[in-house]
């Protein structure tokens, strides 16, 4: 039975773009099948049809009008006309999808049920109705005899209530009676019962019922006919429609566009800080981005993760293992999420399209070794990229630094070819960090430590870096970064909102960041893009998407930034164009386009040529020194998760799930035992200010100023 049908497109690489078909949508089938033309439809010349048994759909949520659906190794693309429109068609082809899984598991375990069954449940739910009538006519004769009018008034409402649920359960039996009708036709023939009609829904003519008319004879056009002869079948009822083993189109063999077998790392590199935080049990995740090989220094050698010996296989000494090193350690195993494909499957039968995923498990062999807070010091990477903004003495050459490091800052990352998550930052948990920058010109003072600093054993020459997650719901996380000699910091806070689209996830990133200059008492007020976790049934892998804007209110500058995705037809990704403005000014003096992980050009409006702006892949990354894990506090990331990052980097799954385990339920109870207490969490370093900002509760303005002070 047809329960959708209308007009939309499909891509197609025969004729290079998107061509106009006719779709029906049959739900006992299971089957999406589309024409050339409506007059083709009732002819019954199928020019395709996709499977919808088993299938995924997916949405791109940068263009509200396309979606996908993959089954049988392909996806198959369309186009609706409208974001309505588009909904529709997901909202149809879900619920179909779901009754035919929903029919393979009953299947599998039990024995199919018969019509005498059918006619059986619906006899015994006849049998409720008459029963509810009846329970119903007493309360309508209770009403007719009360004097109390409140009480009154309270008995009226329980009855409209019974009255609304009497009549949806009377359509429902009705319905079901149709379905059997249909569904086993009296002698091969569909006969309505007296005032009831099948009707078809259209998306073109929603106040228009159309009839369900089962013709005789019905056409079928030569793509449906093994052998490819043009034939003439009789079908008996619309159920009786073909389903074939796979989902076909009359364009295969002409390289159809199947985008689910790009190879997604072709011809460029992945990403990495802030851009996925994905779905898990209790809040945030984040889907990391892997390292391009080209990015490590190989001068430096990571030390062996076992003292004395091989570290192929875990041994059962706990003390002779340098947890220091599994951090150190750049062999991240690369997961096939199609040899883990049931499990993924059982994750993706949870959700639905548009869904929020804060709430849904994600299995333990996708995670990254390492937290979410420890992530987002990938932003400096390239410290001296940031520190050496406060050495331009013109506003304007400060602007365009902060957009060089900006613009930078999200290729450094992974060390996988897979995109993966790092750990849910537990309330409270605290990373620090510093690195080394190359300054001749340091002198003595340089060397001094910053003993009330983010991370007090660090000099004043040196970037330091702190973060704290200082929410669980909603999962907010709060980081800062400073360097004293150069008078320069950076405050931000990110809170994370994932969407499920099928074969995607995307991961709005919310908050801000302000770069804050000291000499020249100018702040640079940064916006995050959303991450993009693309192909999650395959290989994933990660882009961004979205505007984001840096912006000086100080000066006047600003800087529109536009993250590409790659578009729906195409292999061009990770693109980025960038336009900055002086103060006041409607056309920008400098254009910057090109790969935020490869090459970027500028094209300056006082030049004929462009030159080239950076190249992150020339860019060595500076290694983040950290605290050796024995002399860290029991809430820093490395020590709070080193039983997790040993449990992976050993491939030791069930070891890992269980020490994940035990920090997630050692939060919950910690959260109860607040809430009974009635006592909120307090944070250590960073204070709210406002609705949703957080501001480190040392900042080096502020350390300054009072230094000043006491200095006069």
């Amino acid at each position: 039975m047809a329960v959708m049908e209308g007009s939309l497109s499909k891509w197609t690489n025969v004729m290079k773009g998107w061509q106009y078909r006719w779709f029906v949508l049959d739900d006992n089938s299971g089957l999406l099948s589309y024409y050339t033309s409506k007059e083709k439809m009732m002819r019954g010349v199928r020019r395709g049809c996709v499977r919808l048994k088993g299938a995924v759909i997916g949405i791109d949520d940068e263009d509200d009008s396309t979606f996908t659906i993959t089954v049988d190794h392909k996806t198959f693309h369309f186009q609706a006309r409208d974001a309505e429109e588009r909904h529709k068609w997901v909202h149809a082809l879900e619920d179909t999808i779901i009754r035919h899984a929903s029919r393979t598991r009953y299947d599998t375990y039990h024995v199919s049920p018969t019509i005498k069954d059918f006619d059986n449940k619906v006899s015994e739910a006849d049998a409720y109705l008459q029963l509810m009538i009846e329970e119903t006519k007493k309360l309508e004769d209770r009403i007719e005899i009360l004097t109390e009018p409140e009480e009154k008034v309270k008995c009226q409402i329980i009855l409209e209530h019974a009255n609304v649920m009497l009549d949806n359960i009377k359509h429902s039996i009705v319905l079901l009676q149709i379905a059997k009708n249909t569904a086993h036709p009296v002698n091969g023939v569909y006969n309505p019962r007296p005032g009831t009609s099948s009707s078809i829904t259209s998306i073109h003519d929603d106040a228009v019922p159309v009839q369900a008319v089962i013709q005789q004879g019905i056409e079928l056009g030569s793509e449906c006919i093994e052998n490819g002869r043009r034939a003439l079948r009789t079908l008996s009822t619309a159920t009786a429609l073909v389903v074939p083993d796979m989902s076909y189109s009359s364009s295969e063999g002409e390289e159809d566009f199947f985008d689910a077998n790009d190879d997604p790392f072709a011809g460029s590199q992945i990403p990495s800080p802030t851009s996925l935080r994905s779905f898990d049990n209790e809040g945030q995740t984040q889907l990391s981005k892997p390292n391009p090989p080209a990015m490590v220094n190989t001068a430096q050698r990571t030390p062996s993760v076992r003292k004395g010996s091989d570290n192929s296989a875990r041994s059962g000494n706990q003390e002779n293992l340098d947890y220091d090193a599994l951090y150190e350690d750049e062999d991240e195993l690369d997961v096939e999420m199609e040899s883990h494909g049931s499990v993924i499957r059982h994750l993706l039968s949870q959700v639905k399209i548009g869904m929020d995923l804060t709430k849904v498990v994600l299995p333990t062999f996708i995670l990254e070794r390492r937290s979410l807070l420890e992530m987002y010091a990938d932003y400096f990477a390239h410290p001296d990229l940031f520190t050496c903004v406060p050495d331009l003495k013109d506003p304007r050459d400060r602007m365009v630094q902060v957009v060089k490091w900006y613009l930078s800052s999200y290729h450094a990352g992974r060390k996988s070819s897979v995109a993966k998550k790092p750990y849910n930052p537990i309330l409270g948990e605290v990373f620090r960090c510093h690195w080394d920058i190359a300054d001749d010109s340091v002198g003595l003072n340089g060397t001094e430590t910053v003993s009330d600093g983010p991370v007090p054993w660090c000099k004043r020459n040196q970037l330091t870096f702190v973060a704290e997650q200082v929410s669980h719901h909603p999962p907010i996380s709060a980081f800062y970064a400073e360097c004293v000699k150069k008078r320069i910091s950076f405050n931000a806070h990110v809170y994370t909102k994932s969407k499920f689209l099928g074969l995607s996830v995307c991961v709005y990133n919310i908050g801000q960041g302000i770069v804050s200059v000291l000499d020249y008492n100018e702040e640079y007020v940064v916006t995050f893009p959303n991450g993009y976790g693309r192909s999650i049934l395959t290989t994933p892998w990660i882009e961004l998407g979205g505007t984001v804007t840096i912006h000086s209110p100080q000066t006047g500058y600003h800087c529109d930034i536009e993250f590409l995705t790659k578009p729906f037809y195409g292999n061009k990704k990770h693109k980025v164009t960038a336009d900055v403005y002086g103060p006041d000014e409607k056309k920008p003096f400098l254009i910057i386009s090109g790969e935020w992980n490869g090459v970027m050009e500028a094209k300056w409006v006082d030049k004929v040529e462009p030159e080239l702006f950076i190249d992150v892949n020339a860019l060595n990354i500076v290694k983040k020194q950290v605290r050796p894990i024995s002399q860290q506090d029991d809430n820093e990331s490395r020590k709070l998760w080193k039983e997790v990052t040993a449990g992976l980097r050993f491939n030791e799954i069930d070891k890992a799930t269980n020490a994940k385990q035990t920090l997630e339920q050692k939060q919950r109870d910690e959260a109860k035992e607040r809430k009974e207490s009635g006592k909120d969490w307090q944070t250590k370093l960073f204070k709210k200010c406002g609705e949703d900002q957080w501001f480190y509760i040392k900042p080096l303005k502020q350390r300054i100023t009072v230094h000043a002070t006491n200095a006069t």
